[in-house]
């Protein structure tokens, strides 16, 4: 099989969509695999490290695109990439298209691509593995971006996570105990913030309550609770997450407006259209705005500037899945991949996802 490594061209996306170490398995069975000129630079890769992985470096984007039977990439494919795009070519990545422009979707359809979401692929137990791999990393990075939108050169209320004795730590909302609200409860809490955490599942709150031995206030996601919490949050997080849909609206702007001045909302549900009312996406180059006197942070591809960790990181959790696409081929592996089954948005011109199908035939782009 011919695989294509796209450059990424959004904006402050450094990641890339495989790695020289998975390149050279694939080599080694056979596979040719085609890598664009400094596709891996932002993630520490260079052409030389693909190289020596037995890969072809090709400089021009569209001879990539066009030499691949399967495109590895990270983000949903722009409209200049969609353009480069062949009939019935494989596409993987996490490509959210319940919140892409029905344009976006229509081309594919029109192109017959089959186009694998990284976000959609799930085991039988319900988990969402290579996602997964992402929501830890953002869950983590939360805190971080939290911690820094707080102080008063970022127009946040200066505030110290943690405090200090005599002085309260910062007071952190959580929307959703997926595994990136959980990763940030975990950040936050090394931090010395004072953490609660909200989710529609009673029983995910016991296991939460649990693994943090009750250091962290649990609430079910009720908009009852969550207009009484976000009232008094330092930093808000929106972590929701339903497969193949756009985020739930949690949020409404008169919640925004009752929380304190220069508070932070952070919504990491931005990818799938976000939970909170007042969101929009941002980029890491211009990444926060200020509306109704709240700092918001709504950058989709948030992983993308701590590259080489992230990279690496989805690879681990999407290799398996590679694996069996290449050596079997698409039609074996999705009968012998159940999870990748699953990940399986379009193909051969249709909308394979119920979720996705509903929100297109809606018109709701």
């Amino acid at each position: 099989m011919n695989i294509g490594v796209p450059r990424e061209r959004r904006t402050m996306e450094y990641r890339v969509g495989f790695t020289p170490a998975g390149v050279e398995l694939l080599t080694q069975e056979g596979h040719t695999c085609y890598v664009e000129h400094e596709a891996g630079l932002g993630a520490g890769f260079s052409d030389y490290d693909y190289e020596r992985a037995g890969a072809r470096i090709v400089y021009t984007s569209d001879e990539v695109f066009g030499r691949a039977d399967l495109l590895l990439k990270v983000s949903r494919p722009t409209d200049e990439e969609l353009q480069w795009m062949l009939d019935g070519q494989i596409l993987t990545g996490f490509l959210h298209l319940a919140s892409a422009r029905r344009a976006k979707i229509t081309t594919l359809l029109e192109k017959k691509v089959t186009a694998i979401a990284y976000e959609l692929i799930q085991k039988e137990d319900g988990s969402l593995p290579v996602l997964k791999s992402m929501s830890q990393v953002g869950g983590r990075m939360v805190a971080q971006v939290g911690a820094t939108l707080l102080q008063n050169n970022y127009g946040g209320k200066g505030i110290l996570v943690g405090g200090v004795p005599g002085v309260p730590p910062a007071e952190v909302v959580i929307l959703g105990a997926g595994a990136s609200g959980t990763e940030a409860a975990k950040a936050f809490l090394g931090l010395g913030a004072s953490v609660c955490i909200l989710d529609k599942e009673l029983e995910r709150l016991q296991e939460i309550d649990q693994l943090f031995g009750g250091c962290i206030v649990t609430m079910v996601s009720h908009p009852f609770n969550i207009a009484k919490v976000v009232r008094f949050a330092d930093i808000l997080v929106g972590a929701v997450l339903v497969p193949g849909e756009r985020a739930p609206l949690l949020v409404t702007r008169e919640m925004v407006r009752s929380m304190r001045p220069r508070a932070v909302i952070i919504d990491a549900s931005i990818d799938q259209g976000g939970c909170v009312e007042t969101s929009r996406p941002t980029t890491h180059a211009s990444p926060t705005y200020v509306e109704e006197g709240i700092l918001h942070y709504c950058v989709p591809n948030m992983s993308g500037v701590i590259a080489r960790t992230a990279t690496h990181a989805f690879n681990n959790a999407a290799w398996p899945h590679i694996q069996n696409l290449v050596r079997l081929g698409l039609d074996e592996a999705l009968k012998e991949d159940a999870p990748l089954a699953q990940g399986v948005a379009t193909r051969a011109g249709e909308i394979v996802n119920p979720a996705l199908k509903a929100v297109y035939e809606s018109g709701n782009h």
